[in-house]
């Protein structure tokens, strides 16, 4: 793939991912966020890729926020399109059908922290700063922050985070639960790659059933939420891969899966 602000990598099973704009430290304009696209387009459908890690380039930044430069000056109409389509791309990211690791290294602001909550886990270096200061520039986030961030935090943490438009450390994202692990800058891409070398070593249509299911039923009430769960147990004990997974616990071997 050639993509000229960003690099592709796979290492086996796993693909990772990095915004490569870092004198800018990342910033989301226009031309990444396609290239964003581009990439997950392909990765959906690539069944030899079971995880993805998704990183910034340098030590600065995973990415601080959308490209400023690209935003002055837009009219109500562009700026909706422009929200709109960095939604998305992000949701997008969000049910690609595998796991994507954020390994967050500096700063992940506005735009990058919402592309961080799209992700299914995030790893934060200790020297990590998240937050969403739109509203010091007179705006709202636009890519999914208001409503993925008080599904991570709850509204009362999300509200300090918006309102303020304040930064936070990696520790303190971690207690508020912004990111599911801290570990020191030098750690984190071992980390994150040794996390999704755990998870691809799982059969992956059920990773991606689980992924599905904890998307699809997140919002339903709990009852609609149980009857999906159950119709997608029902699928998976279909698959070959169960049959597989079965039979190899019995005969104490390793699985070999098909995805299928």
């Amino acid at each position: 793939m050639n993509h000229p602000h960003l690099r592709y990598e796979t290492k086996g099973n796993l693909a990772i991912v990095t915004l490569d704009r870092p004198r800018v430290l990342n910033a989301l304009d226009r031309a990444l966020l396609g290239e964003l696209e581009a990439v997950f387009v392909q990765l959906s459908g690539d069944t030899a890729i079971h995880a993805v890690i998704l990183t910034g380039a340098g030590e600065k930044a995973f990415a601080a926020g959308a490209d400023i430069a690209e935003m002055a000056g837009i009219t109500a109409a562009q700026g909706q399109a422009l929200a709109a389509r960095g939604q998305a791309i992000f949701d997008l990211i969000e049910n690609c059908g595998k796991p994507v690791i954020a390994a967050i290294n500096g700063f992940a602001l506005g735009g990058g922290c919402e592309l961080a909550m799209a992700c299914t886990i995030r790893i934060a270096a200790e020297s990590a700063r998240l937050g969403q200061p739109e509203v010091k520039l007179g705006l709202i986030p636009g890519y999914g922050g208001t409503q993925r961030l008080p599904r991570l935090v709850g509204k009362g943490a999300a509200f300090k985070l918006l309102l303020t438009g304040e930064m936070i450390s990696a520790a303190e994202a971690l207690r508020i639960g912004l990111v599911d692990e801290v570990v020191p800058a030098a750690e984190l891409l071992p980390r994150a790659e040794a996390l999704a070398a755990a998870i691809a070593a799982n059969a992956p249509l059920a990773v991606r059933a689980c992924i599905e299911a904890v998307n699809a039923g997140h919002d339903l009430p709990l009852a609609s939420a149980l009857e999906m769960e159950a119709g997608r147990f029902g699928l998976a004990c279909a698959s070959l891969d169960m049959a597989e997974g079965t039979a190899a616990f019995l005969a104490k071997r390793a699985p070999v899966w098909q995805g299928r």
